[in-house]
């Protein structure tokens, strides 16, 4: 694959298989707090923490509110993450990362830094990375295209030459509009989203043939 083209990463659904533990999280934080909220995994895919919690508690709160709400929840996610950590990361990915590390490489997500610092430090793949950017280093979330627009500047690649990898509808929205191109991880989340090529994980095959076909633009 040309050195010319970097290679960025979302994170929760790419890198590791977060949801399920954010959903259960956000279960016994709600019930917690007298709350029982259906769909609670289709409602949080690919939203920032401040959408999620005015959605889930569904009342007119202060902004530090707000911010307590979302950083008790994930507290309490990484609690649960933790001695689960490396068995969900996504099929592949360390071993892809390792063979991709002459590329430039970017992690860009919506995540809370406690939740990025906790993945990539926890699971030993922050070295592959050059650039990592959270929810909270940009103004506007995905789908807004800030955060692939902010990656591909830190990385001084042109957003054209940027390929990257998401498994929401938001992501991809905010990658396309960034003009990246885009492989959605996860055909079951990703299906039908305007991506270039869809894959299972990091194991296809499909994606390094795809990956050796693309040049720089």
């Amino acid at each position: 694959m040309n050195s010319k083209i970097a290679l960025v990463f979302d994170m929760d659904g790419v890198i590791v298989d977060s949801n399920p533990v954010h959903t259960e999280a956000w279960r016994r934080y709600l019930a917690a707090h007298g709350l029982v909220i259906d769909r609670i995994d289709q409602r949080m895919h690919g939203k920032h923490n401040d959408a999620i919690v005015a959605d889930f508690f569904g009342r007119p709160m202060e902004q530090s509110e707000i911010f307590r709400h979302g950083a008790e929840k994930e507290q309490l996610y990484r609690q649960l993450m933790r001695p689960q950590l490396d068995a969900r990361l996504v099929p592949g990915i360390r071993e892809f990362l390792g063979c991709h590390q002459s590329q430039k490489m970017a992690v860009a997500s919506n995540a809370e830094a406690a939740n990025v610092d906790f993945v990539l430090d926890g699971a030993g793949l922050r070295r592959y990375f050059q650039v990592v950017l959270d929810g909270h280093q940009v103004a506007h979330p995905k789908p807004d295209p800030e955060i692939y627009l902010l990656a591909a500047q830190q990385l001084e690649v042109p957003t054209a030459d940027c390929i990257v990898f998401e498994d929401s509808a938001s992501g991809v929205e905010a990658a396309r509009r960034a003009g990246a191109r885009v492989v959605g991880i996860n055909p079951a989340r990703a299906s039908s989203l305007a991506v270039d090529i869809e894959v299972g994980n990091f194991l296809d095959p499909d994606l390094q043939r795809w990956l050796l076909e693309q040049e720089p633009r």
